[in-house]
């Protein structure tokens, strides 16, 4: 007798957990977001036939559309304005996904006070904390008004209950992964709970014109926990970033479909709650009369801004045969091509054998390489026991050779270093126009830069030249 052949109907079915895409047959890695072993099995496809429907509303000529339905509302923090492109759009959906303990909830908390008013109410629902929890946070970061509505919901009929009975204008879901659907099956968190409930609440902004604003998880690898298909299906992404131990906090934009996604708002978290930074820069320097040896100061640029920056560099005589190399808000790679080029191309080699700390002031994270030259300078600096200008800013990307090559964004890099005092820079050739009152000098390599702070040393107070020339016998003797 011969086998009975399987129809499609009974064929398995397989799906990314990642994605969601499916295929009919089992792989160990998924074609659509590379991603290993989350193709898993879950049932035969179920093979229907759309017939067509009556359609809402006609299609009209684009010149006929009236954008104004789409203008965006102020949340009233004017940092996170800023990121969104203007505000919150009616019917957009917003997907915030940070860390635990980065502050999260106290923003989006601030901004359901701030938007609420007479004529748009705020409905705040969590489900991670109880309703009286959220409420002492709101006495503690003054957060209290008579328009924001306050529940305590992990159901999404529940949910969509409050939506009618409210009828808010902004919707703050605080977070999607513990909101669950009763039809369906799995855990709250999951592929398919998330989905559903994403997807409810996106049909319900469209339908009422309501801003939404959904809290994400993180997994360990600082990607957003759940399915990719939620990121693909709201409309802004934005990452909220930060050291727990540092009061910086940044809010950088994944996906915009508003706006620009190169935009970054500042904030500062405190025992008060969280404020914006307008200008962020005074957190990342060091106020001090007199320079000190081993600092140099950068503008590094976050999207489109432009922050001052400063490195730090301090050198020890080692104890042990292999010295140590420490960093901490600098790439321990770039650090380590640094000392390398300074050892072989601007013959400082009492780097090598020395223990050595770098660092940044304020919790900030230089990764760009336009912070190459501030680093290597530093270095030098603290090699020498020899402090640099005090009014002096370093850009450039320094490459294996000793070159140091040309970066974006130099002129805004420069007028930001003149609006807040700074009077000379050590740049790259051919930087552009320069900002009035600020004095550049353009350097080909790391040699340059050094021969360029020698001789501004020289040319200094008689104090400084007359220290210049004590340190001259212990460099040369440091080289030797």
């Amino acid at each position: 007798m011969a086998a009975r052949t399987k129809s499609a109907k009974d064929r398995p079915s397989y799906r990314c957990t990642e994605c969601g895409w499916t295929t009919v047959k089992w792989l160990g890695r998924c074609p659509e977001c590379q991603a290993w072993g989350t193709v898993e099995e879950y049932g035969a496809p179920a093979v229907r036939t759309t017939a067509v429907g009556r359609v809402s509303t006609a299609a009209l000529p684009i010149g006929q559309i009236d954008g104004r339905q789409a203008t965006a509302r102020s949340t009233g923090v004017d940092e996170l304005d800023r990121v969104l492109g203007g505000g919150l759009v009616p019917g957009a959906v917003v997907l915030l996904a940070g860390e635990p303990g980065v502050g999260k909830s106290t923003l989006l908390l601030d901004v359901a006070a701030k938007a609420a008013s007479d004529e748009h109410r705020t409905l705040y629902v969590t489900g991670e904390e109880s309703a009286s929890q959220v409420r002492l946070r709101a006495d503690r970061i003054n957060a209290v008004h008579d328009h924001l509505y306050l529940a305590a919901e992990t159901d999404l009929s529940a949910v969509l209950g409050h939506l009618d009975a409210v009828k808010p204008s902004l919707l703050i879901l605080d977070s999607v992964q513990t909101v669950a659907s009763p039809e369906i099956d799995g855990a709250p968190g999951g592929m398919a709970q998330v989905r559903e409930v994403a997807g409810a609440l996106i049909r319900a902004s469209k339908e009422r014109g309501m801003s939404t604003l959904l809290v994400g998880h993180v997994t360990k690898d600082g990607a957003i926990a759940g399915p990719r298909l939620l990121e693909h299906l709201v409309d802004v992404v934005l990452h909220f970033e930060g050291d727990r131990h540092a009061r910086l906090r940044l809010v950088r934009g994944v996906k915009n479909r508003y706006g620009a996604t190169d935009e970054v708002g500042c904030f500062e978290l405190h025992d008060e709650g969280i404020t914006g930074l307008a200008d962020p820069s005074g957190l990342f320097l060091t106020h001090r009369d007199e320079p000190v040896p081993g600092t140099c100061l950068t503008v590094t640029l976050e999207g489109r801004r432009p922050l001052v920056a400063e490195v730090q560099a301090l050198t020890v005589d080692s104890q042990i045969p292999s010295p140590r190399r420490t960093t901490s808000g600098l790439e321990t790679s770039r650090v380590s091509m640094m000392l390398a080029v300074l050892e072989q191309r601007g013959r400082i080699s009492a780097l090598g054998k020395r223990d050595i700390y770098s660092a940044t002031v304020g919790g900030v994270k230089l990764s760009e390489p336009a912070a190459d030259l501030a680093i290597a300078l530093a270095l030098a600096s603290a090699a020498s026991d020899s402090p640099l200008p005090k009014n002096l800013v370093a850009i450039g990307e320094v490459g294996l050779a000793g070159e140091v090559r040309r970066v974006t964004g130099v002129q805004r890099r420069l007028t930001e270093a003149h609006r807040l005092g700074f009077t000379h820079a050590l740049v790259p050739s051919d930087p552009g126009k320069i900002p009035p009152g600020m004095r550049v000098t353009e350097v080909a390599d790391v040699g340059d830069a050094l021969r360029v702070l020698q001789r501004g040393r020289q040319g200094g107070s008689g104090d400084a030249s007359r220290r210049e020339r004590a340190e001259a016998p212990r460099e040369e003797e440091a080289r030797r």
